[in-house]
């Protein structure tokens, strides 16, 4: 048993690194080179990257599933990515009331995330990190006057959402790993895929700490229901106060 789960989880953490890598080498080594010297936002730059990277994830998600010889059919993905109906394990039935628990599980990453975040800043080394954070990584830098009637702004923000919280992370890690986490690591598997998709966040590593929390409650209900639609949700919500946000900025 030890060598067949070796093996797969080496190969969770070298889609993990394929993931993490290129948005790495994109955010802290492009981004900056991209930048011209006078832009009042150059983390339009910073962000653009993101994207790419995001994008890139998607890519790599269907990679993997070709690899592993899932059709490119509907009824497939939908199998493979648990993109299905909550059901309870123990009897198999649906349970669509799991939608009920959204609300405390976007509450539980808020202000967990929150908490965890304020109170590694206050340390030596949340604080050495956080004064390493070139300004441009800071998605409020873009809330400055020249940002008005900058419509391209928001289309960013839109493209963002969409390999965000569907095409890109949504995708790779709880449509692609998050399964086959559970097929290597158990009932254990999200709290791996937490911590692997916190750990990804190298564009936000000052941030990492917090992060763990609200990865959880992406990976814990998408896993105890067996649908991603959870996660998928709980993470999107995100989006859509981003989308008004960038709104209020441009309009």
């Amino acid at each position: 048993m030890r060598g067949p789960l070796l093996r797969r989880s080496a190969t969770i953490l070298l889609i993990w690194l394929a993931a993490t890598a290129p948005m790495a080498v994109l955010v802290w080594g492009v981004a900056p080179r991209l930048m011209a010297p006078g832009d009042p936002m150059p983390g339009l730059v910073f962000w653009a990257m993101i994207v790419i990277g995001m994008a890139w994830q998607m890519v790599l998600a269907l990679i993997v599933l070709r690899l592993e010889g899932v059709a490119f059919r509907w009824a497939d993905l939908r199998r493979r990515l648990w993109l299905t109906t909550p059901v309870w394990r123990a009897t198999g039935r649906p349970v669509v009331a799991a939608f009920l628990l959204v609300p405390a599980f976007v509450a539980i990453g808020f202000f967990g995330d929150d908490a965890v975040t304020r109170w590694f800043e206050a340390t030596n080394v949340g604080q050495q990190l956080a004064d390493a954070v070139p300004g441009f990584a800071f998605i409020e830098g873009l809330a400055t006057p020249q940002a008005r009637g900058r419509w391209d702004i928001l289309a960013l923000a839109v493209v963002s959402c969409l390999f965000n919280y569907g095409l890109g992370e949504a995708l790779l890690f709880h449509g692609v790993l998050l399964p086959r986490m559970e097929r290597a690591w158990g009932r254990w598997a999200w709290l791996g895929n937490g911590l692997l998709f916190s750990a990804y966040h190298v564009h936000k590593f000052w941030l990492m700490p917090g992060l763990v929390i609200s990865s959880l409650c992406y990976s814990l209900p998408a896993q105890v229901f067996r649908s991603n639609w959870l996660a998928i949700v709980i993470h999107g919500l995100e989006g859509v106060v981003l989308l008004v946000a960038v709104f209020l900025i441009v309009r």
